[in-house]
């Protein structure tokens, strides 16, 4: 026996020892049991003098299960005593692999005792694995998911985890799986359109709604989307010279022409922008060279825009009603219906245009200030490198392509796609983890059988990508918080890797439940874990500070307590290694 029950306070127990500390092991962290006839009350020790131990209560066991809470205060008759075997078997799992659990790691409470983690329990709930730079992150995640593919008796086949890959690192640590277990797949796309042996990462832009391309073009105002829905209606329309399309591009330049025409404004000024819109947008049928017949005579529409030394347009009623004569107030339905065709973002940017004139951009200054920035910045990525990512030239639905992203280079179902996006800015990176994520998201909620399938959308470098933006206040939702929210239901998982949590959006955050903590030194940070994550310790909380790397503090609805732990090196490594200066200076 330890010793006696001194006193109880809230849910902390002091025990008076009965033994001498200096002839035992390392008690610190270690399970008791408060035992009184059928009564089992389960403690953690957190600290100790060399005449008392202060035990956190952290369950009870009754009837062979143990039940995590404090439920039960012990009595001052309990005995006080170290857990059995059997008994730790119930609070920290079973040493046996069973069919439906994984090894996480190994206790650095209780020498070489394996956590088996329960994995329904883990990857069908959000969860979140934090800890500063240098401290595992990226071992303990290769790590994880080494263990649950490299075992060919139990491939997870169903699997569909996505990687979000912010330095590079993870392809290193997991491109020889498949060669550990020839049941499973792993894929890879890349940023980098200079080389690489990677395929690179292209998004079909049809596949892409308002919100997305709000994202994209890094929308201040809701006053702009609607300008991205005309243009996202238009392009389909647009697309092509075809005799189909025709009509359509003649009703809008023309009734973008007769707003110029009836504005009112000074003749000059009409003048100037006719010519601008039908330099910029025209078609065989309507542009500045457009015959206009009268009798006894024929001009172009370039020539009777000319104004005479009264500084009148002439033939105003002339212009008028020959542009009148390509409006059609209903246009064929299959001229105005939606084609599947695939389309670019030069066609999107053609289609932009067009919604801008609808719009009224040359009339209003009000609405060229808010409008003309869209635009500018899609001309600015029609033009830039980055276009290659939207390049798509076939046709593909958003079920073809997700299937796609899930298909190996021999045609079969891949379980890890590690999509690398180290090589972009981290703006254009943030909106393609957004983009693709919320394609997932949407496409299950869609599906007729919900939860089918499961996603697992994991971030590497989180607070860089799901943070506390302006989603919220432009599109009404911000697509991280979203899925914490609701994707759980649906078989979406979010995974956060991070070494700021502070940065990270609250909600996202708030929704985890399954937190693995590595070493982390930040105040605010520390803070935040604090105020944050749900039924953590003032003890854990504060030997967050003192972790060596690779070992960790797991807690959540997979454990029934915290647990500290600690990784074994992946084999083989992730990228992730310090550069080696001293070999840099002097080895060179």
């Amino acid at each position: 026996m330890l010793g006696t029950i001194k006193e109880i306070i809230h849910n902390q127990v002091l025990i008076a020892l009965d033994i001498d500390l200096s002839q035992q092991t390392n008690l610190m962290n270690i399970h008791v049991v408060f035992e009184d006839q059928a009564t089992k009350i389960v403690g953690e020790i957190v600290e100790g003098t060399k005449d008392t131990l202060k035990v956190n209560i952290v369950g009870q066991i009754v009837e062979n299960t143990f039940l995590p809470g404090s439920r039960q205060k012990p009595s001052f008759r309990s005995q006080v005593r170290i857990v059995t075997m059997e008994e730790l078997a119930l609070i920290l799992g079973s040493q046996q692999i069973t069919p439906q659990t994984m090894m996480l790691g190994y206790s650095t409470t209780y020498s070489n005792y394996p956590i088996n983690m329960d994995m329904n329990a883990f990857f069908s709930n959000h969860f979140a694995i934090l800890g500063n730079s240098g401290s595992g992150k990226s071992f303990a995640v290769s790590r994880i998911l080494q263990n649950v593919f490299t075992d060919p008796t139990k491939t997870p086949l169903g699997a569909n985890i996505f990687l979000f890959d912010a330095y590079g690192e993870y392809t290193a640590a997991l491109k020889e799986l498949p060669q550990l277990n020839p049941n499973m797949r792993y894929k890879s796309y890349t940023t980098n359109t200079n080389f690489g042996d990677s395929e690179v990462l292209q998004i079909p832009l049809w596949l892409l709604d308002v919100d997305d391309i709000a994202l994209l073009l890094e929308v201040t105002t809701p006053n702009q989307l609607p300008i991205i829905e005309k243009a996202l209606r238009l392009v389909p329309v647009l697309t092509g010279d075809d005799e189909q399309v025709i009509p359509a591009k003649n009703d809008i330049i023309a009734r973008a022409l007769l707003d110029i025409l009836l504005s009112g404004h000074q003749s000059t000024k009409i003048r100037d922008q006719v010519i601008a819109v039908l330099t910029k947008f025209n078609t065989k049928e309507l542009n500045l060279e457009s015959l206009i017949v009268q009798p006894g005579y024929t001009r172009t529409l370039k020539q009777c825009l000319y104004i005479d030394k009264m500084g009148k347009l002439q033939e105003m009623e002339l212009v008028v009603n020959f542009v009148k004569t390509f409006i059609k107030e209903q246009l064929e339905e299959t001229t105005t219906a939606p084609r599947l065709i695939p389309y670019s973002l030069k066609d999107l940017e053609t289609a932009m245009d067009f919604a801008l004139i609808s719009e009224g951009i040359l009339k209003s200054d009000k609405v060229y200030d808010y409008a003309n920035i869209l635009s500018v910045r899609l001309h600015s990525l029609v033009n830039s490198k980055y276009h290659v990512f939207f390049d798509v030239d076939q046709y593909i639905s958003k079920e073809g392509y997700i299937k796609k992203l899930l298909t190996s280079y021999d045609q079969k179902k891949c379980q890890i796609v590690n999509f690398n996006i180290s090589y972009i800015e981290d703006r254009l990176a943030k909106t393609i983890t957004k983009i693709l994520s919320r394609l997932l998201f949407t496409s299950s909620l869609a599906s007729t059988n919900r939860g089918k399938n499961t996603y697992h959308i994991v971030i590497e470098e989180a607070h860089r990508y799901v943070q506390k933006d302006t989603d919220t206040d432009i599109l009404g939702y911000n697509i991280f918080d979203r899925i914490t929210k609701e994707g759980r239901k649906y078989g979406v998982i979010l995974g956060l890797i991070t070494q700021r949590p502070s940065e990270l959006s609250d909600t996202a955050l708030s929704q985890c439940s399954n937190f693995i903590i590595l070493r982390t030194l930040h105040p605010k940070d520390l803070q935040y874990i604090k105020d944050m994550v749900p039924s953590i310790s003032l003890e854990v909380a504060e030997s967050l500070k003192n972790l060596t790397p690779g070992n960790a503090i797991a807690f959540g609805s997979a454990f029934k307590v915290p647990i500290n732990l600690y990784f074994a090196r992946p084999t083989p490594e992730p990228l992730s290694n310090n550069v080696d200066v001293c070999q840099i200076w002097y080895d060179s």
